[in-house]
């Protein structure tokens, strides 16, 4: 079947690797260093000239070592929180590990309040899990632009975090979570 006749002059093509969003946005499926028709994760974050880009490469720099002072906060309170009810299970509410139901009449059939403080700890524990998991898909999607710049200032932004806010050993990769 002949198709030579066909006239695909309004589909945009961009180039191979390119999709044009528009006019405005260009999503580059490529590795690139152009910086022309950049969008960061939003239409509206497009890099227009010079100062943009410089602001949003810092931008992006800042977000990325903000993601690991995240996770040392989280790991500095998982940590307090392991010592705190270690040091309950000496003796106080729990057997074993086990939150013991309050034999009073006033309490009867509830839970201890060790135990309600446990479930406090555990749900700050897991809004900052949460917290990490949304942080660390965002900076993927960051480095899904395929600019080099982009991805380059992720990996200032992580080694900056780095150095600022980790006190233990890099045990987990950055990966999405």
């Amino acid at each position: 079947m002949d198709h030579s006749h066909m006239d695909h002059s309004h589909m945009g093509h961009g180039g191979h690797g390119d999709m044009d969003m528009g006019g405005k946005c260009n999503m580059n499926m490529l590795f690139t260093w152009s910086t022309k028709g950049l969008c960061i994760v939003f239409s509206g974050w497009q890099i227009t000239g010079t100062a943009s880009l410089i602001f949003s490469l810092l931008a992006i720099v800042l977000m990325t070592a903000g993601y690991e002072a995240v996770r040392e906060a989280s790991r500095r309170y998982d940590e307090h929180t392991r010592k705190l009810v270690e040091g309950r299970r000496g003796g106080d509410d729990l057997t074993n590990g086990v939150p013991e139901e309050s034999s009073s009449l006033l309490g009867s059939g509830r839970i201890s309040s060790s135990s309600a403080n446990e479930q406090k700890f555990k749900i700050v524990k897991a809004t900052l899990y949460a917290v990490q998991v949304f942080y660390s898909f965002f900076i993927m999607l960051l480095f899904m632009t395929y600019n080099g710049w982009v991805m380059l200032s992720v990996a200032i932004g992580a080694f900056i975090g780095y150095l600022l806010f980790s006190t233990s050993s890099p045990t987990k990769t950055a990966a999405c979570h």
